[in-house]
């Protein structure tokens, strides 16, 4: 990652250099979102030709096959929403994506960089040459489905759909009960685009009260979003998931259950949280994050360093 990102950097001009690099304390890396705005960073449409191939192969080393292939989908679904909207909307650009740098890579001490645009946002931070955080992760797609024109039937991101909703339609009666708070779905996540998550009620079924079958469906399912990322940090997190406790991972739903109805589930242990919804646009507008409660930008981790390395604390990094 460090190579790719010193390569990238390489090809910017002296006058687009500033944009794309920032201070690693700079407020701007805590200041995320998805919803189609400019950001500071460079984007694609600066780009010449080899700088996006320089990006992107920045890109495909940070994230797995699976997560580089629903980056680029949910980025052509841009050139379908322009289609829908025929210009009454935000403007739609598969290359109003940034990439922005927060440190220096050079020094190999601390540092992260984040790609971000309309429904993708991911970070790393990294220290000491291991990265420490790749959260927030943030995936949607508009349309989830799409319905008309060369791109039909494309679901980008239809295994967080089906899992979720074959594990409710799994449950009986009673454990029904349980999971399902609401016949109504809120009209967004919860935690939108908060810099620290809140930690939501501790409601829903738990995993110690399914099925060794819906067990395995719940793990499939936190699996498939955490698979957006290389196979080594994949499997970190769901070490990280097992360590803090399954038993204490509560599965929530909310809405209806069948396809086009709007539906918003939720998973969340001692340390961590995935919520997804799909309600907007007549339930045919995904979205799906994963936050860490004490991970989230490497916030609470590199606290926990410069407490245990206090000599580092004065250079410039935090």
């Amino acid at each position: 990652m460090r190579n790719a990102v010193m390569e990238f950097l390489a090809t910017l001009t002296p006058e687009q250099l500033p944009k794309a690099q920032l201070p690693f304390n700079s407020e701007e890396r805590l200041n995320w979102h998805y919803v189609p705005k400019a950001r500071q960073g460079v984007c694609f449409k600066e780009m010449t030709p080899a700088q996006k191939e320089a990006a992107l192969a920045l890109l495909r080393i940070s994230v797995s096959q699976k997560g580089y292939e629903k980056v680029a989908t949910i980025r052509t679904l841009e050139t379908v929403l322009r289609e829908i909207e025929q210009g009454s909307g935000p403007v739609r650009d598969p290359d109003l994506y940034y990439v922005t740098v927060f440190g220096d890579p050079a020094a190999n001490d601390v540092w992260g960089w984040r790609f971000e645009g309309h429904h993708v946002s991911f970070h790393w931070t990294v220290v000491e040459g291991q990265v420490i955080a790749s959260t927030p992760q943030f995936l949607g797609a508009n349309p989830a489905e799409v319905r008309q024109g060369p791109l039909t039937g494309t679901r980008v991101l239809a295994a967080e759909e089906d899992l979720g909703r074959a594990l409710v339609k799994s449950l009986d009666a009673a454990q029904q009960q349980e999971a399902i708070l609401s016949d109504t779905a809120p009209h967004d996540i919860l935690t939108a685009a908060q810099r620290k998550a809140d930690i939501l009620e501790d409601r829903g079924i738990p995993y110690h009260r399914l099925t060794a079958e819906q067990q395995g469906l719940l793990m499939t399912l936190i699996q498939e979003i955490a698979s957006v990322q290389i196979p080594e940090r994949a499997e970190q997190r769901l070490a990280s998931v097992r360590q803090a406790g399954l038993d204490s991972v509560k599965f929530a739903w909310m809405g209806g259950l069948e396809r086009g109805e709007g539906h918003y589930y939720r998973i969340q242990g001692t340390t961590f949280l995935i919520e997804y919804d799909c309600t907007q646009n007549d339930a045919n507008h995904i979205h799906v994050v994963w936050r860490d409660f004490e991970g989230d930008f490497g916030i609470d981790w590199l606290e926990r360093h410069y407490q245990e390395f206090p000599h580092k604390k004065g250079d410039g990094h935090v």
